[in-house]
Parts: C-alpha cells; sequence; structure tokens
C-alpha cells in the first residue's frame, strides 16, 4: 500500500522502536545495526511545502499603508493610530523583524542616523537590524506626533516603546502593543486594502517572507546575504524562500537560450 512520507515516516519509526525493544529483550537474534540501516535506507523524507507568499497582496497593502495618512482622522487618537499603523506595516516589510521583536523596540533601541536597532531576537542573541528610508520616515513621523505624550510621561525618551496603545484602556499613558495587537493591525489594514475575504490571508510572517524574497531579488539570489540579513540560523530555512515565478522562471529560461536563436535567424 502506498503510504504519504509523513505517514511512511512514522510507521518506520515505531518499527524501529520495536526491534530496538525485541534486541534488549534478547527475543530476536537479529543484528539491531543492520536493521536500523535497513530502515534508514528505505525512509523517504517528507517534501517541505514552501510558504504561502501572496507577493503582490503584500505590496499592494504596501502601497495602501503609504497613504494612509491622506485620510482626515476622527480624532487625534485615530490619527495616532493611523501613523503607528503606517509606521508598523512598513517596518515589517522593510526589516525582516518578527511581529514580537517589532512589538518590543523601544526608542533607545534606534540609532536614528545610521537607521539601525539593536534588538534581542530569536533564542535571546543579540542583533542589529537595519531599516530603508521610507521605514525611518514613517517612524519619525509617528513619534513626531506622538511627542507630547511622550515628554508627558515622566520616564527617559528612550525608555518608551516605538509602538504604543492608542485607546480608551491606554489613554494618555504611553503602554507598547502586544503581539496580539500586531497581528490585528496587519489583519485590520489588509481587510481594508484588499477586501473582507482577504482577512487573514497575510499574517506578520507574510511581511518577512516578503523581506527575505525582496532580499533575494535585488541581491542575485545571495543566500547568504539573505540569511544574515534575515538571521537565520540555518542557510537551508532562507532556501526556502529562493523560489520564483513562473514569469521569472520564463525569462530567465528565454534570455539563456532564445537570444543565441534569435541572431541566428537574422543572420
Amino acid at each position: 500500500k502506498s503510504y504519504a512520507a509523513a505517514t511512511e515516516q512514522l510507521y518506520l519509526t515505531a518499527l524501529k522502536g520495536f526491534f530496538e525493544f525485541l534486541v534488549a529483550e534478547d527475543l530476536t537474534p537479529l543484528n539491531l545495526t543492520q536493521v536500523q540501516r535497513r530502515i534508514r535506507l528505505r525512509a523517504r523524507r517528507p517534501g517541505q511545502r514552501l510558504p504561502q507568499f501572496p507577493k503582490e497582496d503584500i505590496e499592494k497593502v504596501i502601497e495602501y499603508a503609504k497613504y494612509l495618512t491622506n485620510v482626515p482622522a476622527k480624532d487625534p487618537a485615530e490619527g495616532l493610530r493611523t501613523l503607528r499603523d503606517r509606521a508598523f506595516l512598513l517596518t515589517l516589510a522593510d526589516t525582516g523583524l518578527r511581529v514580537h521583536e517589532a512589538c518590543a523596540l523601544r526608542r533607545g533601541d534606534v540609532d536614528w542616523r545610521e537607521g539601525r536597532a539593536v534588538i534581542i531576537g530569536k533564542g535571546n542573541k543579540q542583533a542589529v537590524v537595519r531599516f530603508s528610508r521610507r521605514a525611518m520616515a514613517a517612524l519619525q513621523d509617528y513619534l513626531n506626533a506622538r511627542a507630547p505624550l511622550d515628554g508627558a510621561q515622566g520616564r527617559p525618551l528612550t525608555s518608551l516603546p516605538i509602538f504604543a496603545r492608542h485607546d480608551r484602556g491606554a489613554g494618555k499613558k504611553i503602554k507598547p502593543i502586544t503581539t496580539a495587537t500586531g497581528r490585528n493591525i496587519v489583519r485590520q489594514r489588509v481587510r481594508e486594502a484588499l477586501g473582507e475575504k482577504a482577512a487573514g490571508t497575510i499574517t506578520p510572517h507574510s511581511f518577512r517572507h516578503y523581506f527575505v524574497t525582496t532580499v533575494l531579488q535585488g541581491s542575485g539570489g545571495n543566500l547568504k546575504l539573505a540569511q544574515k540579513l534575515a538571521r537565520h540560523e540555518n542557510i537551508a530555512v532562507t532556501q526556502r524562500y529562493a523560489h520564483l515565478s513562473d514569469d521569472e522562471l520564463d525569462r530567465a529560461y528565454y534570455e539563456i537560450f532564445e537570444e543565441g536563436d534569435e541572431d541566428e535567424m537574422t543572420r
């Protein structure tokens, strides 16, 4: 009977455990090393799914975010939320930050002259993250608008969160947004940009995928560079993002194989 690779691997693991039990209890004369070798040779690794990546839709959301502030706000809190959300989306798209990393950013983490931030990333490791000019500009617009609130907090500006709550619960206090709020920001703005049916199809991690793919395409497929900027420990993780669309494959193929033929035909 034919099984999926993952199911087959599960059964083979159980079989291996059964043989180990038999050998441990002296219930079989079989050579355990040979059995394990045969099982390894028989096993198929389950295929690794490519991450879902609606690139064109993400670019539409980014374009929508850039012009969010063109719509007049009903009140100051809504105006701050609009500026915050624009900065948040552009930060996710252009830095590769994970959602919890973005939500945890403090003003003191950012070197505004260099366009960098020092963060504590995955595995509690310190890392440097770079910001694009448009992300930095969006952050500055947001923080400038928030300056009166920040100045009234009675504590150093460097200790304040980059992305703050602007709701009734927070009032005039500057409190950091949670990871759940970060996800809700993405969900809400995706719905506004693409329609109700698109809600949930793009997540904060989709923006990280967008970042890695943009680096790969802009660097000619430099996996090492993309790995470093995305802070992947294993380059195999980065490689999962190095897929090309059918249009890109067609273009590359014809550039390689058809240009010479066209020259031959015109002679």
